[in-house]
């Protein structure tokens, strides 16, 4: 496993060596650190926190100061876990710091972040339901939803119905993203298509689970 924690820079266009424009979005991955391993005896599985972007300590609690001062880490903002196989567990080391040419051209990974938050819609732009007319007096229920449920049977609202309410801010995940470009001097990294979230928003990014990735030669 290969798994880095990053923020979104934006999105832009690149060329490639047959003039195609392929459209990416930049990544600043790293440098992250290892802040602690998990074994399947002291923990029941197998992982490796990470932690990412350097703060002052004083905006940390006590319990992270001291969990991250055993590791010999500086005072980190963003830990996150990443599973890894049991085989994997004597590639990692507390400690350890990680660059973004843990990746490289041609990769496929998947991108994890949280999705712009939209406020409270309606269905409309929520669920994408179809206005009603606006003749036959219905001219103040256009952008309404209209009947929800039936009145006798069975009497209320079945569980999962689609209803106004809140939207975006969920955990998005985008698979099997192409790494167009590793810039390792800036930790950068673009890669093709468009990536969940605000820009300066975080991201997870680990090789892609669904299909093995192929490395340019």
């Amino acid at each position: 496993m290969k798994g880095l924690i990053g923020r979104k820079l934006g999105m832009t266009q690149i060329f490639t060596e047959q003039g195609q424009m392929v459209p990416v979005t930049v990544l600043e991955v790293g440098p992250c650190y290892v802040a602690q391993v998990k074994t399947p005896a002291n923990d029941g599985y197998a992982a490796v926190q990470l932690g990412f972007e350097e703060t002052k300590p004083h905006k940390l609690t006590k319990g992270e100061l001291g969990h991250l001062k055993r590791a010999k880490v500086p005072a980190l903002r963003i830990l996150h876990e990443f599973r890894i196989k049991e085989e994997e567990l004597g590639e990692f080391n507390v400690g350890q710091k990680l660059l973004v040419d843990l990746f490289r051209e041609g990769d496929l990974v998947d991108v994890v972040g949280t999705s712009k938050g939209r406020g409270f819609q309606g269905g409309i732009k929520r669920h994408g339901f179809r206005r009603q007319p606006k003749t036959h007096g219905a001219s103040d229920r256009v952008r309404a939803p209209g009947a929800s449920s039936s009145g006798s049977t069975p009497g209320h609202t079945f569980k999962g119905r689609r209803l106004p309410g809140h939207m975006g801010h969920h955990r998005v995940t985008v698979q099997n993203l192409r790494v167009m470009t590793v810039d390792p001097q800036r930790n950068l990294l673009a890669v093709k298509g468009a990536v969940p979230g605000p820009k300066n928003g975080i991201v997870f990014i680990s090789l892609a689970r669904k299909q093995a990735a192929t490395r340019s030669a």
